[in-house]
């Protein structure tokens, strides 16, 4: 009877961790969708500031800004989007293997003197950058900046990051993420963010080409670019911080899915161990029984 009231106890337990996992998949699933509706919300106006940058590139000025300025490579800071909590299966491993790999072809292209200064963010991926430091590798913690971030700290870190560009502080910024496709993959992706490239900024804009040319700009093209580039960089990291945070929760419903799973199936074997032996206890009753009228 005692492994019957151990079974009984674990069979319970694992019935709630059942229930658990199966609440909390729903709730991620949740967020994925309402991260998706942002990132809709979000197109319409990084498209129309690209838009603007187009017809501005079609006038064939040449455009001067701090931004787009091109350096010796001597600093480099990498930011790296993880998550700040768990349960999201193997997410920050497979973002910070990522991160390894891209530190690894920077020291290729770069050389190894290049200083790179890593900037977390997220709890779980700043604790697995910081033991970087023994590499030779700057990890900077910035207060406020986390994978849950609301867009106002999302300004606030990009104005920091272009006044760390355009002070020297770095002569290129990247940005390593998750880039979010549908609820089942994600995939792992190298932005720059400073200088701006001209691939970034072009895009796909081919369309731009059957239609009508003719603008005015006023006051001049140059001083409407240097106003909409900011606009531009801003967006892309907006776009970014949305896309980690539901590849995040995407990640963590593939998770809770699979130990929804698990404990389905040990769920199964622990409820058919508990009928055998509670089967073997009463045949052992009834044999009792039995055996107690023979003897009389």
């Amino acid at each position: 009877m005692a492994t019957l009231k151990a079974l009984k106890t674990r069979i319970g337990s694992v019935s709630s961790s059942e229930k658990i996992t199966g609440a909390m998949k729903m709730i991620s699933s949740a967020k994925v969708h309402k991260n998706e509706a942002e990132l809709r919300k979000l197109l319409p106006f990084k498209n129309q500031v690209k838009s603007i940058m187009g017809h501005l590139l079609d006038t064939g000025v040449e455009f001067d800004s701090p931004l787009l300025e091109k350096r010796e490579v001597k600093r480099i800071g990498v930011v790296v989007y993880g998550t700040d909590d768990g349960l999201c299966g193997a997410y920050n491993l497979n973002v910070f293997k990522h991160l390894l790999i891209e530190i690894s072809r920077l020291r290729q292209e770069y050389g190894d003197n290049v200083v790179l200064t890593v900037l977390p963010v997220g709890k779980k991926i700043a604790k697995a950058v910081s033991r970087m430091h023994s590499t030779g590798i700057e990890v900077k913690i910035i207060d406020g900046v986390d994978s849950k971030m609301l867009p106002t700290a999302v300004n606030e870190f990009v104005h920091d990051l272009k006044g760390s560009f355009v002070s020297g502080e770095f002569d290129l910024i990247e940005v390593v993420y998750m880039q979010f496709k549908s609820m089942s993959k994600q995939m792992l992706k190298v932005e720059q963010l400073f200088p701006v490239s001209n691939s970034a900024i072009e895009g796909d804009n081919q369309e731009r080409e059957t239609e009508n040319k003719l603008y005015i700009f006023e006051p001049d093209a140059n001083s409407i670019f240097n106003e909409v580039l900011p606009m531009f960089v801003l967006s892309t990291m907006q776009e970014i911080t949305i896309e980690n945070r539901a590849s995040e929760q995407a990640a963590r419903v593939m998770a809770m899915q699979s130990a929804n799973d698990n404990a389905k199936k040990l769920l199964e074997s622990l409820q058919l161990e508990f009928n055998k032996l509670r089967q073997q206890g009463i045949t052992t009753e009834l044999l009792d029984i039995l055996g107690g009228q023979v003897e009389r």
